[in-house]
């Protein structure tokens, strides 16, 4: 898949593991790549202080906080996890606390 063709790219569960120099490259690469001229997405529970620890360079990471922050919306979402609530091992030990 050419990611210069698509219109929006999704980032997904950003940050749960860290990535190695060239991988953070890569990734500058298509954030800078992407900086005003497509959509992206991106998920992540870390907040943008904790970056640092997944990226390799301090610096690099400033600038992609930078790009993505400048026309960016940051949406977040607080309460309760929705699979936490509904985890099938959570309702059996209601279950077995009611019985």
């Amino acid at each position: 898949m050419d990611l210069q063709k698509q219109d929006l790219l999704i980032l997904d569960e950003w940050g749960y593991v860290p990535i190695d120099s060239t991988g953070s490259q890569i990734l500058f690469r298509i954030i800078a790549d992407s900086y005003e001229r497509k959509s992206l997405i991106l998920t992540t529970n870390l907040e943008f202080s904790k970056w640092g620890g997944i990226f390799t360079d301090e610096q690099m990471t400033a600038a992609m906080i930078d790009r993505l922050a400048h026309h960016g919306h940051l949406l977040l979402f607080n309460g309760k996890s929705y699979r936490m609530e509904h985890a099938l091992m959570r309702q059996e030990t209601d279950r077995e606390s009611v019985s």
